[in-house]
C-alpha cells in the first residue's frame, strides 16, 4: 500500500477463507458475482459486470438493453498478489472520462495461513475528484461502503 496521507484515502480490510489465489480470481475475474447490486451507477437493468484483466482493461457493467458503463480502468494487474485501479466516477456518480480526475483503489491479497488470505484495500487520491471530494472520503469510510463491499467479498468466498 501506499504512504498516501490518511486524509485523501480511506482504507478496508478483511480475512477470507480462501487461498490467495481464489481470492484474487474471485475479486477480479468473478467480480459480478459478489459486488453488491446497489453499487452500480448504469443506468439501464444490470446484466452483468466485466472485467478485463490487463493494464489499461475496462471494468464495466452491461445492462439487459446492451448498453454499457465504464467506472473502472485497470492500472496494475499482477495475479495474485495485486490489482490497481482507477475509480473513474465523478462526484455526481456519473462516469468520469478525465483520469487526472480519478482516484485509485489498491488491492492486496496477502496469504494469512493455509487457505486463508489477508484482502487490504486502498481507495487513495481522492482530491482528484476536486472540490467536494471530503464527502467522497466520508461516504467511502462508512461501514456500508467499502467494509460492506469487501465482505461480500469474503461471503462469496465463504459459499
Amino acid at each position: 500500500m501506499s504512504t498516501q496521507s490518511a486524509e485523501t484515502a480511506v482504507n478496508a480490510s478483511v480475512v477470507v477463507r480462501a487461498p490467495v489465489e481464489r481470492a484474487f480470481k474471485v475479486f477480479t475475474e468473478e467480480m459480478g458475482s459478489w459486488w453488491p447490486a446497489a453499487h452500480h451507477i448504469i443506468e439501464a437493468e444490470l446484466a452483468e459486470m466485466r472485467f478485463e484483466p490487463w493494464p489499461g482493461g475496462r471494468v464495466y457493467d452491461v445492462g439487459v438493453d446492451g448498453s454499457e458503463c465504464d467506472w473502472s480502468r485497470v492500472i496494475a494487474y499482477e495475479p495474485p498478489h495485486r490489482v490497481v485501479l482507477a475509480w473513474c466516477i465523478d462526484l455526481n456518480w456519473k462516469p468520469e472520462a478525465d483520469p487526472e480526475r480519478a482516484s485509485e483503489i489498491e488491492v492486496r491479497f496477502r496469504a494469512q495461513g493455509e487457505g486463508v488470505t489477508l484482502v487490504e484495500l486502498e481507495h487513495r487520491e481522492l482530491q482528484r475528484h476536486g472540490e467536494g471530494w471530503e464527502g467522497l472520503r466520508e461516504m467511502f469510510s462508512r461501514p456500508d461502503a467499502w467494509q460492506a463491499t469487501l465482505e461480500a467479498l469474503a461471503a462469496a468466498l465463504a459459499a
